[in-house]
């Protein structure tokens, strides 16, 4: 499994005891997990309060990184030093503290006492330091900084000076209040994102992995350049089961690459082809990544509306990329699979149909009925493990259902410390003013200017993604910047969907994009290098967020008439891109040619009568002498290589 790949590099190799200790830890806050979303506690009469339920999985998850992660180069790697389990009992104290007394606590928050805010630091101590072991020292520092300045605000000039709070009250509302490190961000993910890391496991416990390269293989292998669409179907597939654009490169890269490589595609092109299908998987309905479900919660939305709004940008960046695949394989005529390289269609489907059931199940309860995400995960987790008591493979993986569920706390464990951290941060900006401050100073720098809002924000998104992991990215700036733009009249969602996508666009952007990294180490292809051909496959992705925030028929809201227009003529917009990025139709295309296909792609993307007909009309003149050349190079071959304007 993935998460297997990742862990080698990541932790310790323990044995016996500690080993034990860590696979408890792990199993606990997914067994945790289950009974919580399933609601048990009130089946049984009793009353739990979130940060109770909160504070248990903290201690588990805490627990199991101090245990399994280094805490630097020199630490030992096969083995847990002694100040790790002094961590790991102090992990344990500050979260049996909230799940035993918590009742008794919220009646008193008010109160600073004593052991509210000793152990109120030495929770924000732990979490810091359990999120620089497993995300470097970027978020760590932002941390810092923050609560600094939640402390000592009035040391600060202008518009950010602010009475500041004494260290006892900030360190008991940090730890204990519903805004704090027990806030929502940490209820997300370890609820819904818990339930769909689970419904993963699942299926790729039972075989679903391997039945998605079949699949994709079967479909679309025997097409001109066909490893790298199989690359880019399987990783859109795989994306519904994996919200990491890094465990979806690692997952698929290692059987895609080596294939796109084989069939002649530059071992950078092929790389960064499997970056970019692997990164869309967090913006791929109808499970994307964990910031989507954080977002719904933000907006106070069904998270089906969410995934809703975010299909047809997601249908044009696969679009984009698929075109700009097909055509760079006809550029260097690039064959596709022979037969006997390629899975049977009907084998294959008959071997693993029972894994469209729970997928379907998915779609329908979460767009038809609205069911709430982590029920609609739960029912679908147990359809799969149902139907895969008809499967012989599937009653095999069952039979390992304790490593599922340590898999899944593993996964874990990531997501809970960056929930945990950005409930900090938020923590110190709701106490401190501070996000209304940024707010309102970058309205005041953008000038009332929508435009210029979008792109500072886009700016920093891909700056700020440079050290930190997409959902903290977008935990961040939705705190900050995102109610600058309801100043501006923007909906929320569309402010929301548009700093989510840059915060995904910097797994790809150079010079920090790990999803890159991991596709040019697979591939053996220099990073920058792949970088750069990166970001011109996910072109589109930079700039459909943008007309989003303009036009809002483009995440499917207004009258159909609207919607339908707008999504045609986006659709062909892409392949325009496409084109004029690749720089070849029937034939290489000349710089001039190349530069209309792109702005007619960009009034094709921007929905509206007048600029859908400029678009239209550009592409019929472009296109128009290219079918021609076409149609004489098939009758007169020697006569169409030397036509003018060739």
């Amino acid at each position: 499994m993935v998460q297997d790949v990742e862990a080698q590099a990541r932790y310790r190799e323990l044995r016996g005891l500690p080993r034990f200790l860590e696979r408890s830890f792990l199993i606990s806050m997914t067994v945790l997990g289950i009974l919580y979303a399933l609601q048990v506690h009130s089946y049984l009469g009793k009353t739990l309060f979130h940060q109770q339920y909160l504070g248990l999985f903290l201690a588990f998850a805490l627990g199991a990184i101090f245990l399994r992660s280094p805490a630097g180069l020199r630490a030992p790697r096969d083995r847990a030093p002694l100040y790790d389990f002094v961590l790991i009992l102090l992990s344990q104290v500050v979260g049996f503290y909230v799940f035993l007394w918590y009742p008794r606590i919220s009646e008193e928050l008010g109160y600073a006492t004593w052991d509210k805010w000793v152990l109120g630091t030495l929770a924000l101590i732990l979490v810091v330091e359990a999120t620089r072991r497993l995300t470097g020292w970027v978020l760590v520092l932002l941390v810092g900084i923050l609560v600094f300045y939640g402390r000592f605000s009035e040391l600060f000039p202008g518009a950010l000076y602010n009475v500041g709070s004494s260290w006892e009250r900030l360190a008991t509302y940090l730890y204990l209040d519903a805004n704090g490190l027990l806030g929502t961000p940490l209820l997300i993910g370890a609820t819904v994102v818990m339930v769909f890391i689970l419904f993963g496991e699942s299926l790729s416990s039972t075989g679903a992995s391997r039945f998605l390269t079949d699949f994709a293989l079967a479909t679309m292998g025997r097409y001109r350049g066909g490893p790298a669409k199989v690359s880019i179907v399987s990783s859109s597939l795989f994306g519904t089961v994996s919200g990491s654009a890094v465990a979806n490169v690692v997952a698929d890269g290692i059987i895609t690459i080596p294939m796109m490589k084989g069939a002649g595609f530059p071992a950078h092109v092929a790389g960064a082809i499997e970056a970019v299908a692997s990164t869309g998987g967090q913006i791929m309905p109808p499970v994307m990544g964990a910031a989507a479900f954080i977002m719904a919660d933000f907006l106070g939305i069904p998270y089906g509306q969410v995934a809703l709004a975010a299909l047809l940008p997601a249908v044009l960046y696969y679009f984009s990329l698929f075109a700009q695949v097909d055509l760079e394989a006809a550029k260097h005529d690039l064959r596709g699979l022979s037969s006997s390289q390629l899975p049977s269609l009907r084998k294959t489907i008959l071997r693993g149909w029972v894994f469209f059931v729970p997928l379907f199940v998915l779609v329908y309860t979460l767009f038809v009925l609205n069911w709430d995400a982590s029920r609609s995960g739960m029912v679908t987790v147990a359809i799969v493990l149902a139907l895969s008591l008809f499967r012989p493979e599937g009653r095999a993986c069952l039979k390992r259902f304790d490593r599922m569920l340590e898999n899944t706390g593993r996964a874990l464990l990531e997501i809970t410390v960056l929930t945990a951290a950005a409930g900090i941060v938020i923590g110190v900006i709701t106490v401190s003013g501070l996000g209304f401050t940024i707010s309102y100073a970058l309205t005041g720098v953008a000038g009332g200017s929508l435009f210029l809002l979008a792109l500072l924000t886009a700016i920093v998104s891909l700056i700020l993604g440079m050290g930190m992991p997409t959902t903290a990215v977008y935990l961040l700036l939705a705190v900050l910047v995102a109610p600058a733009f309801t100043n501006l009249q923007v909906p929320l969602i569309a402010a929301h969907l548009f700093i989510f996508y840059f915060g995904m666009l910097s797994m790809v952007t150079p010079p920090v994009c790990f999803a890159t990294y991991a596709a040019a180490s697979i591939a053996r292809a220099p990073f920058m290098k792949t970088g750069y051909a990166a970001m011109r496959f996910a072109a589109v992705a930079y700039v459909v967020p943008f007309f989003f925030l303009f036009h809002p028929a483009l995440l499917l809201r207004g009258n159909w008439v609207e919607v339908a227009l707008a999504g045609l003529s986006s659709i062909v917009g892409s392949v325009a891109l496409a084109i004029g990025l690749v720089g070849f139709l029937f034939r290489p295309l000349s710089a001039m040619r190349r530069i209309l296909f792109l702005a007619a792609s960009l009034t094709l993307l921007d929905p509206g009568m007048a600029t859908d007909i400029l678009g239209v009309l550009i592409l019929l003149l472009l296109v128009a002498p290219e079918l021609r050349w076409r149609r004489q190079r098939k009758q007169f071959p020697l006569a169409a290589e030397v036509e003018v304007g060739s």
